[in-house]
């Protein structure tokens, strides 16, 4: 597994819906690579700062502010 694997799968390896081979590649690639490594501890930090997040707990100002800044995102 490369980086750009790892990074796609970090919400199906955090929500626990991986199978089981590709869970124990994940894993064997964040043993080796300290930057995923930092990456999925970033990525669990801000879901523990943002909490739950939903369309009813956000201002208008800060939903707008996010959609324009996620418009321009393309996955590669």
């Amino acid at each position: 597994m490369d980086c750009v694997d790892f990074v796609e799968l970090v919400t199906d390896f955090l929500d626990g819906v991986m199978p089981q081979e590709q869970e124990r590649r994940f894993v064997e690639h964040l043993a080796e690579c300290s930057g995923c490594e930092l990456y999925l501890d970033q990525f669990r930090q801000t879901i523990v700062t943002t909490g739950e997040l939903t369309p009813d707990n956000i201002s208008d100002d800060a939903r707008q502010h996010l959609l324009t800044a996620f418009r321009g995102w393309q996955r590669q």
